[in-house]
């Protein structure tokens, strides 16, 4: 399989993502059934971002010519991992991979099994020479490179095993927005979209703001209202309640709309449901004390746009390493 047939083909499962049909709708259903974080809308959603950011054949073209992407297939495999915290997070790897032209064999997450899986049939089905550059396996021996994405815990176990092998392991990250309180209300409507879209479990999802002393937090509870109907989603209401209740208990001063709970830490790392703030009298020492192998993204009026931090682009690694220079290295 040669590269323009490659690209035609992460093409075509790019419009596939794109269109709302039937079939289409019937299998986010079933699961949504499996994994209720993910619903129906945001597996769309999702997989419609990428589409638009990732799968578009004139940036693959572009994208595969600034590394030199040869024309035929690679004789080496790679084993993935997937992790599986919100729909298609994979992805970006899978295309990667299939670009550089290598054979891939991957083990999706329990969490996001099922879609990874229809899209491989949905490929193989419309280009049969894919079946054997794209497979799904539980056991993952004797590949000649390895990407896993996953937990703190889990990157522990990835480097044991993958440690013979070129690699790169992915650990807990999430992402910062940085405010100075001169925000308009529509910067803050795009920031509550970074905090909470997908119920807020990606890693480019933001867990903690920056403020200036004094900030008024009013105008970002009022924001964040647009996802008050998260409070009818069982597992997101179960999680506000817990805590919510926690704050109560502890005697933490919070500041809450009924749908998120607002807490003062240190910490970049919040729950479910729960929002970290932390004040800053010099902003740039603030941004500097951050540890970097913890953050995605920092979201700001000097850092990424209020409300794209869910739209990452080709060129966006995870962890900022670059998944196409390892593969051509590999």
């Amino acid at each position: 399989m040669n590269l323009h047939k490659r690209i035609e083909v992460l093409g075509f499962i790019g419009e596939y993502l794109k269109d709302d049909s039937a079939s289409y709708q019937e299998l986010r259903h079933r699961a949504f059934m499996e994994n209720k974080w993910f619903t129906p809308e945001y597996i769309f959603q999702s997989g419609k971002l990428i589409a638009d950011h990732m799968l578009n054949k004139d940036q693959l073209s572009t994208f595969a010519a600034t590394y030199g992407v040869k024309e035929g297939l690679n004789n080496k495999t790679i084993g993935l991992v997937m992790a599986g915290n919100i729909p298609y997070v994979g992805l970006h790897d899978m295309l990667c991979i299939f670009l550089s032209g290598y054979g891939q064999r991957i083990k999706p997450s329990s969490k996001d099994n099922f879609m990874i899986k229809n899209l491989i049939q949905v490929a193989v089905s419309a280009f049969p020479e894919c079946e054997n550059l794209v497979v799904l396996d539980e056991m993952l021996k004797g590949c000649d490179g390895y990407i896993a994405t996953g937990s703190d815990n889990s990157a522990r176990y990835f480097e044991h095993y993958f440690s013979k092998y070129p690699h790169i392991i992915r650990k807990n990250r999430t992402s910062v927005a940085v405010l100075d309180g001169t925000e308009s209300k529509e910067e803050l409507e795009a920031l509550a979209d970074d905090i909470q879209l997908y119920f807020g479990l990606g890693c480019r999802n933001v867990t903690q703001v920056l403020v200036p002393e004094e900030y008024d937090f009013v105008p970002l509870l009022s924001a964040l209202r647009k996802y008050d109907h998260y409070r009818d989603h069982e597992k997101y209401r179960n999680n506000f309640d817990y805590q919510l209740t926690i704050a109560i208990m502890n005697n933490r001063f919070y500041m809450s709309n009924d749908s998120i709970v607002l807490l003062e830490n240190e910490s970049p790392f919040s729950p479910i449901s729960q929002l970290h703030y932390q004040y800053y009298s010099d902003k740039s020492a603030t941004i500097a004390a951050l540890d970097k192998n913890k953050i995605q993204c920092l979201v700001g009026k000097d850092f990424i746009p209020f409300g794209d931090a869910q739209k990452p682009g080709l060129k966006d690694f995870p962890d900022g390493i670059d998944t196409m220079e390892f593969l051509r290295n590999c």
